[in-house]
């Protein structure tokens, strides 16, 4: 089979390959290329020498480990299949979250030094807040996402797929059909929407209704779907309750919040929160959630109507997300700065996002004006798709589609 390496990942997992006293754990949203990424892994070890028989490799989703839902039966399957093998044994479960009590299981094997262990799931609770408690920190987790533009560019070339040399047309065919890298290989956008449609459904089922027993899913899913098609947008739970009861549905903000958190730990959403840049404090109430996939929103209202603002804005908070930023709105007094980024060695920089500020003057006044008024000495950007770029005050213009392809960071 062939699989596409996404080398933003792998980069940073592979001093990781032979350590065997921590876990690594790889999370993200159902169908967004976990499994494939640990099998490039598993080819990686055997290019650089490491024999096949001692890796141990199990999706728990196939039918023949279908009966292996406790502890005791995943020790007794990972004891069988280590039998006789030497040296360091690399054990790779997908799907971990099938079984119960599997924190006990892996951190026993942990322990022994003697297995390098890569697990996989979709449900950020299970994965991070179990693992967390019972395994007392003795893993490092490792956050997928679907497809960035680069990625998807990169993607199509791979399986054969045409790539639009209109930038601007590709990146409104990267909006519309999304990132699921399977996805990427239908040729038709109706079979791509059917695809997200079956991976929102299978989410439902495998990692919201059966944790939380969510009995009215009418209620649950009129909450999502004022998340998805506000995304992008400063909301609050009150906000929310409010606007659902001129609508005339009535949902108590406890059950809103439940809902909200449910869309967060299955990785459907992403919340933003607000940074006050006076205070250096986080600013409660109002946040912005992003989708982890945009095929979500137009796969959920079938059109192809483009509002660029939320969707360049999603785009640019997965890609820095994909690239390990912390990322947080930003408020300078009454102004808004669309992100504020920090990377793994406490470096800020800031970005404005903007289709254009070619056409009018007060355009690129409003995308400038809160870049202009931080004073720090950190990176300032303002992104658009814009090919004619402006110099001001020291803050760099860029335009946004070619800084994606070529896979900058900022």
């Amino acid at each position: 089979m062939k699989l596409y390496k996404r080398e933003n990942y792998l980069k940073r997992i592979r001093g990781f390959y032979d350590a065997t006293d921590i876990i690594k754990v790889l999370t993200g949203v159902r169908r967004c290329g976990k499994s494939s990424l640990m099998l490039t892994i598993v080819d990686e070890l055997i290019a650089k020498g490491v024999s096949a028989e001692n890796i141990i490799y199990f999706d728990l989703d196939r039918r023949e480990y279908r009966k292996v839902t406790d502890d005791d039966q995943l020790e007794r399957l990972i004891e069988e299949k280590s039998k006789g093998i030497e040296g360091i044994k690399y054990l790779f479960i997908d799907e971990v979250q099938n079984v119960r009590n599997f924190e006990l299981v892996l951190n026993g094997f942990r322990m022994e030094e003697e297995y390098s262990i890569f697990i996989t799931g979709s449900n950020s609770y299970l994965l991070s807040g179990e693992l967390s408690t019972k395994l007392t920190g003795r893993y490092v987790e490792f956050e997928i996402f679907t497809l960035n533009f680069e990625e998807y560019q990169n993607m199509k070339k791979f399986f054969g797929k045409p790539i639009n040399t209109n930038p601007l047309q590709e990146l409104n065919s990267f909006i519309l059909e999304g990132g699921f890298p399977r996805a990427v290989q239908f040729d038709d956008l109706e079979d791509k929407r059917s695809y997200t449609l079956e991976v929102i459904k299978e989410i439902f089922e495998k990692d919201i209704r059966r944790r939380l027993k969510i009995r009215d899913r009418d209620a649950f899913e009129i909450v999502r779907n004022f998340i998805i098609n506000n995304y992008g947008s400063l909301i609050s739970i009150n906000g929310i309750v409010d606007n659902l009861k001129k609508h005339g549905n009535s949902i108590s903000k406890a059950t809103v919040s439940r809902y909200i958190q449910a869309l967060l730990d299955a990785k459907i959403i992403y919340e933003c929160t607000k940074f006050d840049m006076k205070s250096k404090k986080m600013i409660k109430g109002e946040k912005k959630y992003y989708l982890s996939d945009l095929s979500f929103y137009y796969a959920l209202n079938t059109d192809n109507q483009f509002n660029y603002g939320p969707s360049l804005e999603n785009i640019v908070y997965l890609y820095t997300k994909s690239h390990n930023y912390s990322v947080s709105v930003g408020r300078i007094g009454k102004l808004e700065c669309d992100f504020i980024l920090r990377d793994s060695k406490l470096n800020y920089s800031y970005i404005q996002v903007s289709y254009t500020i070619a056409l009018s003057k007060d355009t690129e006044d409003r995308e400038y004006r809160p870049l202009e008024k931080i004073k720090d000495n950190y990176p300032k950007y303002v992104a658009t798709t814009d090919y004619i770029l402006k110099k001001r005050n020291g803050i760099e213009h860029i335009n946004i589609i070619e800084f994606m392809t070529e896979n900058k960071l900022f």
